[in-house]
């Protein structure tokens, strides 16, 4: 049976993610610091807080006593009750900085440091990291966002970099950052109103899409800036 790992698996797209390898026929390993969300045959979910080394590693090599063939990270943060995306410097607060950074920068790449050892004797495995286009700086036309921007800007390196690491381990293995594309989700909801209709994606929609993308993913990819459709996006 294949095998999907979902990291952030609390968020929308997650959730679209591990309905969509459920009803495929696949085990998904759900990982998050929430409680389960679901129960169903074929999930698995494991609570814990990535900062614990010795839990994760602990957690991973359960995952990992089955092959797995596919994994996500899905950790994003944009906003929350008290604060909004920035449109001007001179909103850039530090807490607000870091807190972008704690969970779109430093989360994922705990997991990638963690994950790495296994990566590296995984034939084919796939890792796709859920980005997002305003973090290209080469696409930005529009500025503001600054806290989001510079936090999935800062990913899209870590995932460049970390590739060419892996891929001196691993010739067979892909190591991606996806931008999903607008989804109605919390992270997407006070700004749902200025996205066209068609342009707006229900999770169940957007996790087909990064499926297909994830199955179709070559080791030539690796490294690479994607779009929901696969095509390669400037950095």
């Amino acid at each position: 049976m294949a095998k999907v790992m979902i990291v952030g698996a609390s968020g929308g797209i997650a959730n679209g993610l591990m309905q969509h390898y459920l009803a495929a026929g696949w085990q998904v390993d759900a990982l998050s610091r929430q409680p389960a969300i679901i129960e169903q045959e074929g999930l698995n979910w494991y609570q814990l807080d990535e900062s614990n080394e010795v839990v994760l590693n602990d957690t991973l090599e359960q995952c990992f006593s089955d092959t797995v063939d596919v994994i996500f990270l899905c950790q994003g943060w944009l906003h929350d009750e008290a604060r909004q995306p920035e449109k001007a410097i001179a909103q850039l607060k530090p807490a607000q900085l870091e807190q972008a950074l704690t969970i779109n920068l430093f989360s994922p790449a705990r997991y990638l440091q963690a994950l790495m050892p296994w990566l590296f004797r995984t034939p084919n495995i796939r890792v796709l990291v859920l980005s997002a286009k305003v973090g290209s700086i080469t696409d930005n036309s529009l500025g503001g966002w600054y806290s989001y921007r510079i936090s999935k800007a800062a990913l899209n390196m870590l995932v460049k970099t970390a590739s060419i690491e892996l891929r001196r381990r691993n010739k067979t293995a892909s190591l991606v950052a996806v931008h999903p594309g607008t989804t109605a989700t919390a992270l997407s909801a006070p700004f749902q109103a200025r996205v066209p209709e068609q342009q707006l994606q229900q999770p169940a929609e957007t996790a087909a899409r990064l499926a297909k993308v994830a199955a179709a993913l070559t080791c030539e990819q690796s490294g690479h800036l994607l779009h929901w459709d696969g095509s390669s996006l400037p950095y």
